[in-house]
């Protein structure tokens, strides 16, 4: 498919096309592959729920293999750890090293935030919702879960838990306190909140 002015939706996918290949050439440049870019990115904004091999599956889209070579090569490069799970020992939980969030700093992406920023804020603003909806609709379209932030959440109770260790909001799916920060991550069993 070609993209022409008078098209506008196949030239939003070609130029989205043009931007994917332009960072994924940046990524290889700097001795990670775009998996383990996508892996690192993944691991500092997720959730406690949600950092562990299955829900990092799922947010790439990817087969079980080939996030296990992801992150062997990420914890041979000590970058990510995988740890048991104290309250559930058939779990694993990833984190990242501190050579994990050093190395983000260096994210190829960030040279797409910068042009980005370049925008005035409504321009960004209404481009944002407007990738974001896209996004939503494939997920939706091909089964995938969609791994919004918990403060968009169904499921998230504000100002439920006051006082309690890691409040002051509670998660009604798990009844576990989250925090302000907490609902700015990621989170696997996100559910939008009804319109």
């Amino acid at each position: 498919m070609t993209a022409s002015a008078s098209n506008p939706a196949a030239r939003l996918a070609d130029l989205l096309d043009r931007l994917g290949r332009y960072l994924r050439g940046r990524e290889h440049s700097s001795g990670l592959n775009p998996a383990q870019w996508e892996a690192l990115r993944y691991l500092v904004k997720a959730n406690r729920y949600s950092r562990n091999p299955s829900a990092l599956t799922d947010f790439l889209g990817s087969t079980k293999g080939t996030v296990s070579q992801t992150l062997i090569a990420l914890e041979t490069k000590g970058l990510v750890t995988r740890d048991v799970d104290p309250a559930d020992r058939r779990q694993v939980r990833l984190g990242l090293t501190g050579r994990g969030r050093v190395q983000l700093a260096e994210d190829p992406l960030l040279e797409l935030v910068a042009a980005a920023s370049a925008l005035d804020a409504a321009t960004q603003r209404k481009a944002a919702d407007a990738l974001a909806e896209l996004l939503r609709g494939l997920q939706r379209r091909h089964g995938r879960k969609t791994f919004d932030v918990c403060r968009s959440c169904r499921f998230l109770l504000r100002n439920d838990a006051p006082g309690a260790r890691g409040g002051p909001h509670r998660c009604g799916l798990t009844r576990e306190p989250l925090s302000d920060a907490d609902t700015d991550q990621i989170c696997v069993e996100q559910e939008p909140q009804a319109a």
